[in-house]
Parts: C-alpha cells; structure tokens; sequence
C-alpha cells in the first residue's frame, strides 16, 4: 500500500501518562460537578459569618424582586382571567338571544307555510346552514320589511359573537403567557431561598444574627415610637394599627395575609383595613400616592429602598418603620436607614 494510504498509528497511553490522565480528567469531573451543583457552600468553603450573612442579604433582596414580578404577573394573570370570562358570559348571552331571533323567524315561517307557502329566503335561514343565507344579503330583499330587519340583525349578532371569541382567544393566549412568568417568576424566588438557606445552614445561630440585631435585643425595648396617636388622621392611624397587630407574624412571599405577608402584601393589607386601595407591587405602590422627600416623612408614609423599588415598609415615625423583611425574620420595627433608602410616598 503506498505511504500516502497508511493509516498513522497511534500511540498508546500507559504507564505514568495513563495515571497522569486519569487523575487530571478525575480532577476536572470534580469540578465540574460542584461548579454544576451551584452549592455556594462548596464552592466557597472560606467565607467569614459576615460575608456569608452579606451574601444572604443579597439573595434575599434578590429573591424580593423576583417575588415582586411574581406578584405582579399574579395580578395581570387574574386579570386576564376575569376577562376571558365575561367576553365567554357576554359570547353565551348573546348566542342565547340569538337563538329566540331565531325561533321567531322560525314561527313566522310555519304561519306562512299554513298559510300556503314559505318565502324562499326563510327557508334558507332556517336550513342546516343558515349563515351561507345571511352571506347573501340580496336574498334580504326578497323578504318581507320586518323579516329582512331579522335577518340584519341576525347577521350583524353573529359577527358580533364572533368578534366576542377571538377577543376571548387573545385574552388566553395572554393569560397563558402570564401564567408562565408565573412559573419562571416562582422558581426564581424557590432557587434563591434555597440557596439563602444552604448558605444560613453553615452558621451558628449566634453568627446567623447581625451585630446591630444582638445589641438591639440586648438594650431596652422601645414600644412607643412611632405609637398609632402620632399618625396625622384617621387612615394613617388605622393603618399602623394594623401593621402593629402584625408584628411577629412570619414573612412568606406572595402572602397578604392574615396570617404571613411579603412586604407589599403587608402594606396593602394595612391600607386595605383603612380603606384605602394599593396596588399588589412595591415597583407600583410607590406611585400610589404623592411623592414625598425623607425629611418630610409622617407617619403612615408609606417607604421604599433598592435601586429596584423592590422592598417597602410603613413609617411610623422616629426613623423607623414596620416591615416585613424575609424569610430569616418577622415582622418587625426596623430603622428605615438600615437599607439603601429610594424614595417615600403618601397615600392618605
């Protein structure tokens, strides 16, 4: 066989280069696997209790947004739904009166036919196939004056039932769609929360808990500030009364209650009880009302923090607030400078 047609040969790995490979590829599986499991306590084996409670916050603020959008895909998905059904009501409303136009040409009809004969044109109405008739809007003509207002109306109803079911098909199509950022939206919050708790599960109790929390709890517990008879009328005072009654529930996200809250299910449900309506979002609740800078806070205001307006929690004076802050604590008096302050508005 000429040399251009020889297959090469090829080397063999033995020896000390077999093992060599062996362990490098072994190596790299390793890895591979723990950059795979996303285990953060794995990958990072030598953080200090307060990087650990940092990274922490970041997931649980991160996690808040992501819950935010979930709340707010919630409220358009209901949306669309309570659409979908009244256009499907208005659709079977409609098809039902259709149906007695019907029946009334229907009798016209036999009184003719007793009385010897049937117009044409209403035996066409009256087929298997009637809308082929009311395409053939000459045929109208051939009809008495009241038949061939019938038979308008007829036709202009069944194009209005037909305008009824594509709007209600698009309606689905769209709540579709929002029930799938629901999804996306849902296992965002679950990832981060569990990572949250991966990383929370390599501490002491006494490390989970920030130094500001240790000494607050240690010093005389302030109950007065911010009391209910500061608010400036009887909505504000309501609703802090409300979020005073909260105090010590759990935070669970996309809850409003009674039971556990996330922070804007808090807030709404506070105002709720006051009779003022919010919006479901922080991102949507800031814009509720008239803006207001920090130096002019009352109580009852309700305060904003995050680049991303994604956490909120109700002043009640004295620099702090009532909010519900994650999943690692309930509701609670917190000072409002304890998170990147955003913004403030009031809505009653």
């Amino acid at each position: 066989m000429p040399a251009a047609h020889r297959k090469p040969k090829q080397r063999s790995i033995s020896g000390h280069t077999a093992r060599t490979a062996a362990t490098l590829a072994l190596a790299s599986a390793a890895t591979a696997a723990t950059a795979f499991e996303g285990g953060v306590a794995h990958a990072e084996p030598d953080l200090t209790p307060a990087q650990v409670r940092a990274k922490v916050d970041r997931l649980y603020q991160e996690a808040e947004a992501a819950t935010d959008r979930y709340n707010g895909a919630k409220e358009k998905a209901r949306e669309a739904g309570k659409k979908v059904s009244a256009l499907q009501d208005e659709a079977a409303r409609r098809e039902d009166a259709l149906g007695d136009q019907r029946r009334a040409l229907g009798e016209t009809a036999a009184a003719q036919y007793r009385t010897g004969g049937i117009d044409p044109s209403v035996q066409l109405l009256l087929s298997s196939t009637p809308d082929r008739y009311l395409d053939r809007a000459a045929l109208a003509e051939r009809a008495g004056t009241r038949q061939a207002a019938s038979i308008t109306r007829v036709r202009k109803e069944l194009r209005a039932i037909d305008q009824l079911r594509q709007r209600a098909d698009g309606e689905l199509g769209r709540l579709k769609a929002r029930r799938a950022e629901l999804e996306r939206q849902k296992k965002t919050v679950t990832r981060k929360l569990a990572e949250a708790r991966r990383l929370l599960d390599r501490l002491t109790p006494a490390e989970r808990e920030p130094a500001a929390d240790r000494a607050s709890r240690s010093a005389p517990r302030d109950t007065t500030a911010g009391a209910p008879a500061k608010a400036t009328n009887s909505r504000t005072a309501a609703a802090i009364s409300y979020a005073y009654g909260a105090l010590g529930k759990p935070y669970v996200w996309g809850a409003t209650g009674p039971s556990a809250y996330d922070c804007s299910g808090l807030t709404q449900a506070a105002y709720r009880a006051a009779g003022v309506s919010l919006p479901r979002t922080t991102y949507s609740q800031i814009n509720a009302g008239r803006r207001v800078a920090r130096s002019q806070l009352q109580p009852g205001d309700l305060v904003f923090f995050y680049s991303g307006i994604s956490h909120v929690g109700l002043y009640i004076g004295g620099g702090k607030m009532i909010h519900a802050p994650n999943p690692s604590a309930p509701i609670r008096i917190a000072p409002i400078d304890e998170m990147p302050f955003a913004g403030a508005t009031r809505v009653a």
